[in-house]
């Protein structure tokens, strides 16, 4: 009885988000309704309260599940790239391509900040400084980057690939703006190669 319970509150949990998602990618955070969100998703208000707390709760998870899904595909165009430093590079301009995606432009990139404030405190965020952290520290082991503090230089680099996604998002040409966001993101992460790209 107990897993029934357990399954149903999972099931209701993923139909608001499923719905928010959708909500929130169409019409903004400000003007997406709780209850056309509730009906959407065949539950009611007490549902959402009971699983989120409000609003903003819900809009913290699908925020969440977004930034997990941009790090996924980030890591998977790092792989394609090969190892070590060419994976993160490619990597981060993945992650700032992403701003061209609506869902991602208008959620993470656009509202996400505005509604849950410094992004370098969401969870999703932290759990990709500590996986960049590591890569810096192997890199560094290796003799590819400069002994520079790994904290340091995983929150400056995944803090310019954010800072640039946010400005291709905000910007009034994107794709104008992207292939600039990319080159200039590339020239900030070689300084800390410890020898130049030749």
């Amino acid at each position: 009885m107990a897993r029934n319970r357990q399954e149903s509150m999972e099931e209701n949990r993923a139909k608001l988000i499923a719905a928010a998602r959708k909500a929130f990618a169409d019409k903004g955070y400000a003007a997406s309704s709780m209850d056309a969100l509730t009906a959407e998703a065949g539950l009611t208000r007490g549902a959402l309260y009971h699983n989120f707390g409000d609003k903003r709760g819900l809009f913290a998870a699908v925020v969440e599940q977004i930034d997990t899904d941009m790090a996924n595909r980030a890591k998977a165009k790092g792989a394609d790239a090969g190892e070590g430093w060419p994976a993160m590079l490619a990597e981060g301009a993945a992650y700032i391509e992403m701003a061209l995606d609506p869902e991602v432009q208008r959620i993470v990139l656009l509202d996400g900040p505005a509604v849950l404030g410094d992004p370098s405190q969401w969870p999703s965020q932290n759990s990709c400084l500590q996986v960049t952290r590591e890569a810096i520290e192997q890199l560094m082991k290796g003799g590819v980057l400069k002994p520079v503090d790994a904290e340091a230089a995983a929150r400056l680099i995944s803090g310019a690939a954010l800072n640039a996604a946010m400005w291709v998002a905000a910007s009034e040409s994107p794709e104008t703006v992207l292939p600039k966001a990319q080159e200039a993101f590339r020239a900030l992460a070689e300084g800390l190669l410890s020898k130049p790209v030749p």
